[in-house]
């Protein structure tokens, strides 16, 4: 059963005539005001074909598509995310699209939060940074000693 508004004989013609000139699913959907999927599905319940283009004119993120950063975002900028996202739910009237977006973001922060700190090996490093910390911090507290031994012989 169809979930989004029912399609018009006009839409169903203007899908077809964009088709046969060749315009492909993601043009069309945005043309269309539609998504991707609905476009798919009605180009199969119509029995249409449709060529597939080039990866970058595809729906949908790609690897060729995606923007990868040269630095990681921080914890504190998925945290923001992640903030931004339950305040979106809480503050309410969302329509089911951004209900969903809301959650997938937040689905995605908690994966970036795990993959993050095991790669980063976040408690382990910090151990190691206390040790020389306080290693470096005897140190200096032994060459101060030794000056003063010095500077008292000479």
């Amino acid at each position: 059963m169809p979930k989004g508004k029912p399609w018009t004989k006009e839409q169903e013609k203007q899908l077809k005539d964009l088709l046969e000139s060749g315009v492909d699913v993601k043009d069309i959907a945005e043309k269309m005001g539609k998504s991707c999927h609905a476009i798919r599905m009605k180009i199969g319940r119509l029995g249409l074909k449709v060529e597939v283009g080039p990866v970058e004119k595809t729906c949908g993120p790609t690897t060729s598509k995606l923007d990868i950063p040269d630095d990681l975002p921080s914890i504190e900028m998925q945290l923001r995310v992640l903030a931004g996202a339950i305040k979106a739910l809480q503050k309410g009237g969302l329509g089911k699209v951004d209900v969903m977006s809301c959650g997938r973001l937040i689905s995605g922060v908690k994966t970036y939060k795990e993959l993050f700190v095991d790669y980063v090996g976040y408690r382990e490093i910090e151990q190691k940074v206390d040790y020389a910390i306080e290693w470096m911090r005897k140190r200096d507290e032994e060459r101060k000693n030794l000056d003063r031994v010095k500077s008292k012989t000479e």
